[in-house]
């Protein structure tokens, strides 16, 4: 069986659109502030990553929430709120 997701990688300040319950956000994903040459990393399909996600609406979230996130109307990624930075 074929995995869905990314089949190339993406760099930082990727903007895709996440969805928490019922709730759909567009999102920049970074590399947190302290990773090696963040401007030249690429995630790469399959990889398991920790970024930051600056929303550009308002969402009410909590640590430990999942949300998916999707690009062109498919399931590209998972993730879970591992801290929230206000």
């Amino acid at each position: 069986m074929e995995e869905g997701g990314h089949r190339t990688p993406f760099v930082n300040n990727y903007c895709p659109q996440i969805f928490v319950h019922t709730t759909n956000v567009t999102v920049s994903l970074t590399h947190p502030e302290g990773a090696e040459d963040p401007d030249d990393k690429f995630v790469m399909p399959g990889d398991n990553v920790e970024m930051q996600c600056e929303l550009t609406h308002d969402v009410a979230l909590e640590d430990g929430q999942h949300f998916t996130i999707h690009e062109g109307g498919k399931t590209v990624g998972t993730g879970v709120v591992t801290k929230i930075i206000e």
